[in-house]
């Protein structure tokens, strides 16, 4: 279980490693917030992520799209990158809040801070720091 732990890890397959486990516990209508800087191997984790949900499509930061989807076994995925978006208001276009509402979707964000007060209580959080040029340290914590 993924409950508040923190876990470093030495590489990029490492991190993927650490996000396939945390994927394959996830459930329709999980939020995956996920924070840190460039670098810090947020989309590292999604890719893990996605491969926990069965995905076998390769996957990508959607930084110049925002939203990318892809249908898993429970539903849908959605890979939301918000760096791209300077207010709220951006993002309202993007579908984002009608996807956050679908119960039977399964969704990461990377940089929900441009969000601040307009995400779901219920969700997962997920903190990437950069440690060192090999080693990441990821943090993941449930919000009910």
């Amino acid at each position: 279980m993924f409950m508040n732990k923190t876990v470093i890890t030495s590489s990029a397959t490492e991190t993927q490693k650490v996000g396939k486990e945390f994927g394959q516990q996830l459930l329709p209508g999980d939020c995956v917030l996920l924070y840190g800087n460039l670098g810090a191997g947020k989309t590292t984790f999604v890719q893990g992520m996605a491969q926990g949900l069965e995905i076998t499509k390769r996957i990508i930061s959607p930084t110049f799209v925002i939203v990318r989807s892809y249908e898993i076994k429970k539903g849908m995925f959605y890979h939301v990158d918000l760096y791209r978006i300077e207010t709220k208001h951006d993002a309202e276009g993007t579908g984002l809040f009608d996807i956050l509402k679908n119960e039977k979707s399964i969704v990461a964000i990377e940089w929900p801070e441009k969000l601040d007060g307009l995400l779901p209580f219920k969700r997962w959080e997920v903190v990437c720091n950069y440690v060192d040029e090999q080693h990441r340290s990821i943090s993941i914590t449930k919000r009910d």
